[in-house]
């Protein structure tokens, strides 16, 4: 399977975030469906990154679609976004969860990213996502864990019949490409 294309990624913020569903996330020899993510709309969006305008910390939002956008948080903690958009227009998706791993530290923690793959091109590898049935059934709802904006729409969760859904699962019983 080759990563998707940059065409996939440059496209509205939303359509990518819900199209993500159901694809695949792989770093190395880890693996796992996208089940669960949150748009960021850019400088048009307060709770988005990039809503200030370009700074050094948010140049790959406002490049190419199709990039990591690494950040650390609280002092303890990497989220992955995905760029979106055409460049020059900022967007991106943060991943919040994958089949068995719930939360984006989580996420971060299990497949190895850090802040060494800011800005990496995820039309190359070896962190990419690759081609993946689509999500059938989506539910929208508020983001959560943030404070502004956070009754827009922007969380979708694919909710498809027969996809593994529970994230009780101790991060010692998972497969061995969900650990770090």
């Amino acid at each position: 399977m080759k990563p998707l294309p940059r065409s996939f990624y440059e496209r509205d913020t939303v359509t990518v975030a819900r199209d993500l569903l159901g694809k695949v996330l792989v770093h190395g020899e880890r693996r796992a469906r996208i089940l669960e993510v949150e748009a960021y709309l850019g400088e048009n969006d307060p709770a988005a990154h990039a809503y200030r305008g370009l700074t050094p910390r948010t140049r790959v939002l406002f490049g190419p679609g199709g990039h990591a956008y690494v950040y650390f948080v609280y002092g303890m903690h990497h989220c992955l976004n995905v760029s979106a958009e055409p460049p020059g227009r900022a967007g991106c998706v943060l991943l919040r969860a994958v089949e068995g791993v719930s939360g984006p530290a989580r996420l971060t923690r299990a497949f190895g990213v850090t802040l060494d793959h800011y800005g990496a091109d995820l039309t190359r590898g070896p962190l990419a996502i690759l081609d993946g049935p689509p999500s059938a059934r989506i539910e929208t709802t508020p983001r959560i864990g943030i404070t502004k904006a956070a009754e827009l729409p922007l969380r979708f969760v694919g909710r498809d019949k027969g996809s593994p859904r529970d994230f009780s699962v101790p991060a010692t019983d998972l497969p061995f490409y969900y650990r770090r």
